[in-house]
């Protein structure tokens, strides 16, 4: 005979539950459970069995245990659960990937019939095609303003038709409709909301980044850093090199403006008290390329007068053409 418990027990043993896993795991997935069952809440359980647990329950209840783990503990890392908590919600507790348990969570989606009453998640709309409706049933289609045919004694619906917008409320009709034609249009399973992970919360989104994606962010960001460093004067690892070369820019302009001299500015004074020298020591390098662009047509002249053949003339032979 079992002990069926009283609510106070069963809350104690659920704070004595949640308190462990809040010592056990620093990981958390906050997802919402709109409309999952609990056959596919039990599948999303077995899929994760190993490294993941699945935890449901009041959201005031899992507040109350996680103020009063933080008090026993000293750990406010948790803390940051609390706003999270809204709406009928489920933590997913996990010592492996994110984004794996992330991905694996996804695979657990149901398709759902079109009920009265409820906010559509995404657009519906019927595909043209023949129904498989008598034709008896075209003043059905009427009602909805969907253009039929009558084709071979069935109705066959001629365009496609947005039934339902994102985020109106399914009617009557639109659930009658969608049930004839044998459409399930929408799918539901645990959505990661949040992601917790070690005193962190950020969004699902961050999981996607590669790390081309990381790269081009932390240059993107290296470069405003720098910008702004220049444009305070502030000196930063990231634009101490442009300021070095700035300041060596302005040091040399000092010099040839005036009788003050160091050894790299030598060679700049030189250039611009004679220019020639520019012509110099561009020379050697425009002959260079000059001579190396000039030898593959003389060698590929040189080729072809190899491979004509030498023609006899008819002197050689004793006679001319007009003898």
């Amino acid at each position: 005979m079992t002990v069926r418990l009283s609510k106070a027990e069963k809350k104690i043993q659920y704070d004595k539950k949640l308190c462990g896993l809040l010592d056990e795991y620093n990981k958390v997935l906050i997802a919402v459970a709109d409309n999952v069952g609990s056959n596919q809440l039990q599948n999303i359980r077995k899929g994760l069995r190993g490294d993941s647990i699945v935890l449901m329950g009041k959201n005031t209840l899992i507040r109350r245990c996680i103020k009063v783990h933080a008090e026993k503990t000293g750990n406010k890392d948790y803390l940051n659960l609390l706003p999270l908590l809204v709406g009928n919600v489920g933590l997913i507790f996990t010592k492996g990937d994110l984004k794996e348990v992330s991905e694996e969570v996804a695979k657990y989606k149901v398709g759902a019939p079109a009920r009265v009453g409820l906010v559509a998640p995404i657009d519906v709309v019927v595909p043209p095609g023949n129904t498989g409706l008598d034709p008896s049933q075209t003043s059905f289609f009427q009602v909805l303003n969907i253009p039929t045919k009558i084709n071979k004694g069935t109705v066959e619906i001629i365009t496609p038709v947005e039934l339902i917008k994102k985020g109106e409320k399914v009617g009557s009709s639109e659930a009658a409709l969608l049930a004839k034609l044998g459409i399930r249009p929408f799918s539901y399973g645990l959505i990661v909301q949040s992601v917790y992970d070690d005193g962190s919360v950020y969004s699902p989104e961050v999981l996607d980044l590669t790390e081309d994606d990381l790269i081009e962010k932390f240059s993107s960001g290296l470069a405003m850093v720098t910008s702004l460093s220049l444009a305070l004067s502030y000196p930063t690892l990231a634009a101490a090199p442009h300021m070095f070369i700035n300041a060596y820019k302005n040091v040399l302009a000092v010099s040839i403006a005036t009788e003050y001299t160091f050894p790299q500015a030598e060679k700049v004074k030189e250039y611009l008290k004679d220019p020639s020298k520019f012509a110099v020591a561009a020379a050697p390098a425009a002959t260079a390329a000059d001579t190396s662009g000039a030898a593959a047509p003389a060698a590929a002249k040189e080729e072809e007068k190899k491979e004509e053949p030498a023609e006899e003339s008819d002197d050689d032979m004793g006679f001319s053409l007009f003898d």
